[in-house]
């Protein structure tokens, strides 16, 4: 896709924001596009942010880790929305504002050790496994409010929200139910633990982020929609 190509998708993408929105009787500006730039050489990302994208998602540490140098140039904040491996967090924490899949205390300690070498508060989202898939990173839906508790009292790390990946569906309807769940368990969250604020609903890619709208997410990611088939 070129620079039209890809200005175009991102106007298509916002209107079918703004209509699951209406349709709920949400703001639209509480909703932001997460630009999934996995395997997307820099040049097409570049032109998804000129078009107007704020928020750039990335998989792989390694494969950001080439593209940072020209990506921390540019107007955007880079988020984190793969599964991140322990011994990488020190990458995380100096290059991602938010990192939307930590899923164990493990996890998180790590986080918090290296946020602290470099006097930063990083920013996380607690990744559920909605629905137990066995392909999927993710805290079990049971577990967490428990995990949200114990990260709570690591200084430099700061519990956000959650992050979902439903299983995948011809029909986007089918993934509504696991969009409410992760929808109520952050509301419960809220309720229950002191001093977690549940900001933040990462849930809803290409295929199914109008149902995720409908029911609450506040980031939506978005690759093939924007960026088109991957090679």
């Amino acid at each position: 896709m070129n620079r039209t190509e890809i200005a175009d998708a991102l106007e298509k993408i916002r209107k079918r924001i703004q209509r699951a929105a209406d349709k709920a009787g949400r703001n639209p500006e509480e909703i932001r596009i997460v630009g999934v730039g996995k395997t997307v050489p820099v040049h097409r990302i570049e032109a998804a942010i000129e078009a107007g994208i704020l928020i750039i998602g990335e998989n792989y540490i390694k494969e950001v880790r080439e593209k940072f140098e020209h990506l921390s140039r540019l107007p955007v904040s880079l988020h984190f929305i793969g599964h991140l491996q322990s011994n990488k967090s020190k990458y995380a924490v100096r290059m991602f504002d938010l990192i939307h899949s930590v899923d164990s205390l493990k996890l998180a300690e790590e986080l918090n050790r290296e946020a602290e070498k470099i006097a930063k508060i990083q920013d996380i989202l607690i990744q559920v496994n909605v629905a137990e898939e066995k392909t999927k990173s993710g805290v079990r839906v049971e577990e967490t409010l428990s995990l949200a508790r114990s990260i709570g009292s690591l200084p430099h790390v700061r519990v956000r929200g959650l992050m979902a990946m439903p299983p995948f569906f011809d029909l986007p309807e089918k993934a509504r139910p696991y969009f409410k769940i992760v929808r109520d368990l952050s509301r419960a969250a809220s309720e229950a633990i002191p001093g977690v604020l549940m900001e933040e609903l990462s849930m809803g890619m290409s295929g199914d982020f109008e149902a995720a709208v409908e029911e609450g997410a506040t980031l939506v990611r978005i690759g093939t929609a924007l960026f088109g088939g991957r090679s």
